[in-house]
């Protein structure tokens, strides 16, 4: 974008100034610390000007919002025609307990659903069983036969609303029950739209919420993919995420680059099942954390997008564009939320969800300001979505596109992210691929080692994070915390009990038989059977039990 002559004229200007106008300002006035980096550990230089991106080419690079690579964003109009999807993810106790706060947050202006499921349904047990024991609705709603996700979604019109469910090793059973509970309303399977997490990669590499090893996992990821494609043409299938990778200490340039991997990883997997690049691509979706690094978060958003819509068009061959477009949901940063003065996490989650949205995302969830104590309280969560509203409504950012785009700053940091990234496959690939490289403990050890480093800097008072190792105050907490109903464990008890009861025996052992021969079975795709489980009001221990015993259960290396 720049002529040489201007650069290197450039370039002299600065150096000029460092030495001049710089010096003389620094020994008036010291520097606050040196060097200056990101959370990431990047260094951020003192100004940027064209010199830093004199290798910036705009068509190649940057484009027109809605056009290839979408750096600038996905869509044409941005959000001038429709803002941002605002989905709080929601989800405690029992089903009953979810499906109100669901409906409060409707009433409240939130435009689709997100729904956290509890630990035991994490990983694929009953409520009742031992090993859930201590821990029902606790991080989630409980859901364990169709009964407690028809209660879950009472009154929710799935036909108009979206629905994301975080759910993984277990998602297609849980998304089964998600179907079943719309069929048997009479709602099509063809018309819900929404999005199962699915992200069974990044379980090994960050979360750890796994039960079988990788090539039955991926089997199952796959199976949904398929299903989708060919009977669900609304539905996300898979939401690739970086949220929890970046949750577990990894850097910005880590996230972009574990979670891109992994996509690839999931379109390779879906192409080997036989299936059509531009069939399956459409529907897949992301999920991306929004740390504090402001400018930095906002240039991993376009990175990514650039990224993506490259491979997909050069590298796998697709011809819709609807494939090379990265489609993204994102969730302010939960790890960097404080206990200590909770009423500054709403300041957090603000300039969080900012930029979020300057760096383009279509679907955003705002954490409450009490999430490093308990689940969110009404109020909380009320005035998390209002942070949304205020920045859709009353900051203007969203009345024009990519506004940020051209910064030297941000196109720089861009660069350096999407450089980064691909050094990182390249490590991926000589290593024989994700599945190798996470089983081999490599992405793992690159996180712990960022999560260290970044520890290190705050117990050490070189990153300052307020009310925690500066601007401490010794204040009383005062805000309400959200206080689940005793009483609830014993009805989604009851409830389970009864199913049990009442259900058909024959029919569900039917049914587990030959989910069980399915599984066996590699060239079966999963899914039907295991809707005609779940519609046999099979519950969720129930099928994973079958999957238990037929792929056995995971146990990660220690790599440490």
């Amino acid at each position: 974008m720049y002529d040489k002559p201007t650069v290197q004229r450039i370039r002299e200007a600065v150096e000029g100034w460092e030495q001049t106008d710089v010096q003389k300002a620094r020994a008036r006035l010291p520097l606050r610390h040196d060097p200056f980096t990101t959370i990431s550990g990047a260094a951020v230089n003192r100004l940027y000007t064209p010199a830093d991106v004199a290798d910036l080419d705009y068509d190649r690079d940057l484009g027109l919002p809605g056009r290839y690579p979408f750096t600038r964003g996905i869509h044409p109009t941005g959000y001038r025609g429709k803002p941002w999807t605002m989905r709080m993810f929601s989800g405690f106790g029992t089903a009953e307990e979810t499906n109100a706060r669901f409906k409060y947050l409707l009433a409240q202006g939130q435009t689709g659903l997100s729904i956290a499921f509890d630990m035991p349904t994490l990983y694929g047990y009953d409520t009742d069983a031992p090993e859930a024991i201590g821990e029902f609705g606790k991080c989630g709603v409980a859901v364990s036969p169709l009964a407690d996700m028809e209660a879950l979604l009472e009154g929710i019109p799935l036909d108009q609303v979206t629905t994301s469910m975080t759910i993984n090793s277990p998602a297609a059973i849980i998304w089964a029950m998600y179907i079943a509970a719309a069929e048997r309303r009479g709602i099509p399977r063809a018309a819900l739209g929404g999005t199962t997490q699915n992200d069974i990669l990044k379980e090994y590499i960050a979360q750890k919420e796994f039960l079988f090893p990788p090539a039955p996992s991926m089997r199952l990821v796959a199976d949904t993919i398929e299903f989708g494609a060919r009977e669900m043409p609304k539905w996300n299938t898979v939401s690739i995420s970086g949220y929890h990778i970046r949750e577990a200490g990894s850097t910005a340039a880590q996230e972009l680059a574990f979670t891109l991997a992994d996509g690839f990883a999931y379109v390779e997997a879906a192409l080997a099942r036989g299936l059509a690049i531009d069939d399956f691509a459409p529907r897949l979706s992301f999920f991306f954390n929004v740390h504090n690094e402001f400018f930095e978060e906002i240039a991993k958003f376009r990175a990514a997008r650039r990224i993506w819509a490259r491979a997909m068009r050069e590298k796998y061959g697709a011809q819709d564009p609807r494939s090379w477009m990265l489609r993204t949901h994102a969730q302010t940063s939960g790890v960097s939320l404080t206990a200590q003065q909770p009423e500054v996490n709403i300041v957090r989650v603000a300039l969080q969800a900012l930029a979020g949205v300057l760096g383009g995302t279509q679907s955003l969830h705002t954490n409450s300001m009490d999430e490093a104590l308990a689940l969110p309280s009404a109020r909380a969560a009320t005035i998390a979505l209002r942070t949304q509203q205020v920045i859709a409504e009353e900051s203007g950012v969203a009345s024009t596109l990519d506004p940020l785009g051209g910064s030297f700053y941000i196109e720089a940091l861009t660069d350096r992210l999407e450089a980064e990234a691909e050094a990182y496959f390249r490590r991926i690939d000589a290593l024989g691929g994700v599945v190798l490289a996470l089983e081999a403990g490599f992405m793992q050890r690159e996180i712990a080692d960022a999560a260290f480093r970044t520890q290190r800097e705050i117990d050490a008072g070189e990153r300052t994070i307020v009310g925690v190792n500066d601007y401490v105050a010794d204040e009383p907490l005062a805000i309400p915390i959200l206080e689940m109903d005793p009483q609830g464990y014993e009805r989604q008890v009851a409830r389970l009990t009864r199913v049990r009861a009442e259900r058909d025996s024959d029919a569900v052992a039917t049914s587990l038989a030959r989910l069980a021969d399915a599984a066996r079975d590699d060239h079966t795709n999963l899914m039907h059977p295991i809707l005609d489980a779940v519609n046999a009001y099979a519950t969720l221990g129930e099928i994973t039990g079958v999957f238990r015993k037929a792929f056995g259960e995971y146990q990660e290396p220690v790599f440490f």
